[in-house]
């Protein structure tokens, strides 16, 4: 059995996956419910904007990351401690001009630096994306990208809290079985 789902059974996820959340008796066992648990427990650290139509936006973003992008999560898993390059098949490639046709928009119409503006949990769900981009060299521009989305992308990777868990994440010497 892997280190990670020994740690998933150990914190008592029903789905023998992490995350998960313990908040008293109530468990969270999924990324987006617990994000959105926090957001209405703590709703004065802002993370959503106060912004209807950019919250609105920011969850589609969201939703639409939780639930699709299948090919570039399996052609280009998330992997710190490399750098690789890889042949990205048609549909990869879709979902990357997608990703950069979110990254433009957002930022595009809320006026940055971040998808709904400031920093929220749309940012979040996208850093991974921006990792395996950064992992595997993806060259933005050859998939629409006029510069936005990549110096959206760099912006993720230098917020100090990601790189703070970047760090704590390649010193971990715990090796997970697979």
């Amino acid at each position: 059995m892997s280190a990670l789902l020994r740690t998933a059974e150990a914190a008592g996820s029903p789905t023998r996956l992490v995350p998960v959340l313990k908040d008293g008796a109530l468990t969270i066992w999924d990324s987006l419910a617990i994000c959105e648990y926090v957001a209405e427990r703590f709703p004065g650290v802002g993370l959503w904007p106060e912004d209807a139509a950019a919250r609105a936006l920011g969850r589609s973003a969201v939703a639409e990351m939780h639930s699709g992008f299948q090919a570039l999560r399996r052609e280009c898993p998330m992997e710190l401690s490399i750098r690789a390059s890889v042949d990205l098949s048609d549909d990869a490639a879709r979902d990357i001009r997608r990703v950069v046709a979110i990254w433009r928009d957002l930022v595009g119409r809320f006026g940055g630096p971040f998808l709904v503006g400031g920093w929220s949990i749309a940012d979040a769900f996208f850093t991974p994306v921006a990792t395996r981009f950064r992992t595997y060299g993806v060259n933005l521009g050859e998939f629409g990208d006029d510069g936005t989305a990549a110096a959206y992308a760099w912006r993720l990777l230098q917020t100090p809290e990601f790189l703070e868990w970047e760090a704590d994440a390649l010193s971990d010497a715990r090796v997970i079985n697979r």
